[in-house]
């Protein structure tokens, strides 16, 4: 008898998904009005093997909008719902506000190329929290080359078992290229690091002329070429040659001065009694004076007190 009553009430009861019941999940008001939206931007290039962020390292957020009011959707099954990560072609709706269905989303799914690993690794999967979530590490494994678009972009749609019946419009970031990793070996750096070798500047090539020529002189971190910019900025000139115009100098400079410096400082006293001294940031520049128990900031100082 107990099997029977069993075998009744599985029947009467909703379909159950690892344990749970299947979520039920109901229209927004003008019916079809939910939307996944990505709220970050990626940081590009990406590379085969680095790690997908969003802009300056930031992690990448997603909501569930309902597009009638533009609001989060905070509360009720879809609020909390689970959604899959996927590769889609990068000419895939260039239109943010161009609606599609869910047939024509996943006929622009991208997978592995034959015989290769899957083309992204890491967490495929998202679970939505009061409508918000956060990409886990991800991470590609093949370029974009190979595609028409020669462009991919990340989506995001609705996990199987959730919210069936209802539209849940997927997400899709900006298109993006996807380069080999060796490419990254030779990749400047925004900003570049004051440990940085030098040919990560910019119009500085690896084991190019103007390396050589910097090498030759011992410069051979960023930090290095910085300290020469204040030291002798025309001597620094002259180590480039030539082959370096104005406008390539200016942009090298522009790009070495986004360096983020390190905060250490330097104090030269004037004499063993340490009463007076003069302070220095790591690439020599000057950052005030000691005198007596007081200190006076760059900024501070007249034009005879920094020559003096």
């Amino acid at each position: 008898v107990s099997e029977e009553v069993e075998r009744a009430l599985a029947k009467l009861a909703p379909p159950r998904l690892n344990g749970r019941s299947s979520p039920k999940c109901l229209e927004g008001p003008g019916g079809g009005s939910l939307q996944l939206r990505f709220r970050s931007r990626l940081s590009l290039p990406l590379y085969t093997g680095g790690k997908v962020e969003g802009e300056q390292g930031a992690a990448i957020h997603i909501v569930l909008v309902d597009s009638n009011t533009a609001h989060v959707v905070t509360t009720g099954p879809e609020a909390s719902m689970k959604l899959d990560v996927v590769v889609l072609e990068g000419d895939f709706c260039n239109e943010d506000d161009e609606d599609w269905t869910q047939e024509e989303f996943d006929s622009h799914l991208v997978k592995e190329r034959p015989g290769k690993r899957p083309l992204l690794t890491g967490d495929l999967q998202v679970t939505l929290k009061e409508g918000v979530g956060t990409l886990g590490d991800l991470t590609f494994t093949d370029n974009s080359s190979w595609i028409r678009s020669r462009k991919f972009r990340l989506g995001l749609k609705v996990a199987s078992g959730y919210c069936e019946g209802v539209r849940v419009r997927e997400a899709k970031t900006e298109a993006f290229t996807v380069k080999d990793h060796r490419g990254e070996l030779y990749k400047k750096h925004y900003p570049p690091a004051l440990n940085d070798e030098v040919w990560r500047l910019e119009k500085i090539g690896k084991d190019g002329s103007f390396h050589k020529r910097l090498s030759a002189e011992g410069i051979f971190t960023v930090e290095d070429f910085l300290r020469l910019v204040v030291r002798d900025q025309q001597k620094l000139r002259n180590i480039l040659g030539s082959g370096m115009s104005n406008k390539m100098w200016e942009a090298l400079l522009d790009h070495a001065k986004t360096c983020v410096l390190s905060g250490k400082l330097y104090v030269y006293y004037t004499d063993d009694s340490r009463n007076s001294g003069v302070v220095f940031n790591n690439i020599y520049e000057l950052n005030g004076l000691i005198s007596g128990e007081q200190y006076f900031p760059a900024d501070s100082l007249s034009d005879s007190q920094k020559v003096g």
